[in-house]
């Protein structure tokens, strides 16, 4: 039986090493949603897909679907955008993974979700140019609790995140203390501002 082939945009956002020579790539896609895809061989630096995967790469991908699990073939990377502003400063880089981690735990796999592919390009993209703040952080959170359908009049949307997984990742605790010199209180959960 032929594996079918598979072709979408995607962000890539974890790698997970496998084995010496090859990766596990976390791809969220539009048609997809989240997917694992299997990178043999893309350690060596004589692959094919040396230089293509990093993280927050958007990429053109084709990859075969597996016949069993959810561990698919990758076969083909072309990168469209590497934001590489991004791994140039640690707030960016602490920021994008918050939001790539919240997406992982709160999204199912192999579901589609065209909006909250447009709204991680567009806070991938906003801290590229801008870098990280508090303000892009809570205007993600709320644009993500509202996509869900988890935003409660008067609720805060990292309360309603809080609410939903029973607890945020860790990145966020630590990005309030990075992204807010000089506070002695916690910065309003209402601030917002605008991923454009």
């Amino acid at each position: 039986m032929i594996a079918t082939m598979e072709h979408c945009h995607g962000t890539l956002i974890r790698l997970t090493k496998l084995t010496d020579t090859s990766w596990i790539v976390h791809w969220f896609t539009a048609g997809h949603g989240l997917i694992k895809t299997v990178a043999k061989g893309a350690r060596s630096p004589k692959s094919p897909f040396a230089g293509k995967l990093d993280l927050f790469f958007d990429a053109e991908i084709s990859w075969a679907r597996a016949r069993s699990g959810e561990l698919h073939g990758l076969r083909e990377v072309s990168v469209t955008c590497t934001r590489e502003p991004i791994r140039c400063d640690y707030n960016a880089m602490l920021l994008s993974g918050y939001w790539c981690r919240l997406l992982e735990l709160l999204i199912e796999r192999d579901h589609p979700e065209p909006e909250l592919a447009a709204l991680l390009g567009r806070g991938l993209d906003h801290v590229a140019e801008r870098g990280a703040s508090v303000r892009a952080m809570q205007h993600f959170e709320q644009e993500l609790a509202r996509n869900l359908g988890i935003m409660r009049e008067r609720k805060q949307a990292a309360g309603a995140l809080r609410d939903a997984l029973g607890s945020l990742p860790p990145q966020r605790a630590q990005l309030l203390e990075r992204l807010s010199p000089g506070r002695d209180f916690p910065v309003a959960e209402t601030e917002t501002g605008d991923l454009k």
